[in-house]
C-alpha cells in the first residue's frame, strides 16, 4: 500500500476531478469543517495529498497531519498556509502518535478505514482513540461502491476482504486493497470504543461520526 500510494503522488489528486462526483465533493467539503469545534485541536490520518486537510485546517487551532508516504506529504504542505498550525509527519496509521506536543480533541480519517483489513479495524480504532483526547469527536469518510465510477472488484481474500487492480500513468498495476464497509459494520466496529455514532451517506461517499468512549 506504501509503495501504491508514493508511486501514485503526483496523480493521486485526478480522483476528485471526476466529472460525475462534483456536486458530492462540493456538498462533503461544505459539510466537513463543521464536524469540528472551532479552536480545537485535530489528528488527521492518511491525511494524503492534504485535499481535506485545507478544509479542516481554516477552523481548527493545530493540527498534526500524518501519512506514510514523503511523497504525498510534499505536496500537501502546499495546500495549507505555511503558519505553524499543520505539522505534518511521516508516520505508521497503526502506531498513531499521542501528544507530539499536541493535544488533539479530534480526529480525522477520509479515504483511509477501507483500506484497513478486516483483521486490523479494531486495532486501527483502538489505537486511534487511544492517540486523543478522552471523549474526542472522530470522522471517518470514505468512497460507496458506485459501479461506472469505481473502479472494479477483481477479487475477495478468505478473510473477506476485496480488492482492486489499479493501472497508474507508467502502466504498473497494482493489487489495492478496498472494502466498501456497511453502516451495521461500522456501528458493530466502534461498538465498545465509541458512542453517539452519525452515519451520512452522499451518492459516491459516506462519512461516519462518534465520540471516543470514555476511559479510551
Amino acid at each position: 500500500m506504501h509503495s501504491y500510494y508514493a508511486a501514485r503522488a503526483a496523480e493521486y489528486d485526478a480522483v476528485y476531478r471526476k466529472p460525475e462526483r462534483q456536486a458530492d465533493l462540493r456538498a462533503i467539503e461544505a459539510w466537513l469543517p463543521a464536524r469540528f469545534d472551532e479552536g480545537r485541536a485535530v489528528l488527521e490520518v492518511a491525511c494524503g495529498t492534504g485535499y481535506w486537510t485545507q478544509f479542516i485546517a481554516a477552523r481548527a487551532s493545530r493540527m498534526l497531519a500524518l501519512d506514510a508516504a514523503p511523497e504525498t506529504l510534499a505536496i500537501a504542505k502546499t495546500r495549507v498556509p505555511d503558519d505553524g498550525r499543520v505539522e505534518f509527519v511521516v508516520g505508521d496509521a497503526y502506531a498513531l502518535p499521542k501528544g507530539h506536543g499536541i493535544a488533539c480533541h479530534a480526529a480525522f480519517a477520509g479515504f483511509w478505514f477501507s483500506h484497513v483489513p478486516l483483521s486490523r479495524r479494531r486495532e486501527f480504532l483502538a489505537g486511534l482513540a487511544e492517540a486523543l483526547e478522552p471523549g474526542a469527536r472522530i470522522v471517518l469518510i470514505d468512497n460507496r461502491f458506485v459501479a461506472g465510477s469505481s473502479t472494479p472488484l477483481s477479487e475477495r481474500d478468505a478473510e473477506g476482504n476485496t480488492y482492486q487492480l489499479r493501472t497508474l500513468n507508467d502502466g504498473s498495476r497494482h493489487r489495492v486493497l478496498k472494502n466498501f464497509p456497511s453502516q451495521a459494520e461500522l456501528e458493530a466496529a466502534i461498538e465498545g470504543l465509541g458512542t453517539s455514532p452519525v452515519f451520512t451517506e452522499w451518492q459516491y461517499f459516506w462519512a461516519f461520526e462518534y465520540v471516543a468512549a470514555p476511559g479510551r
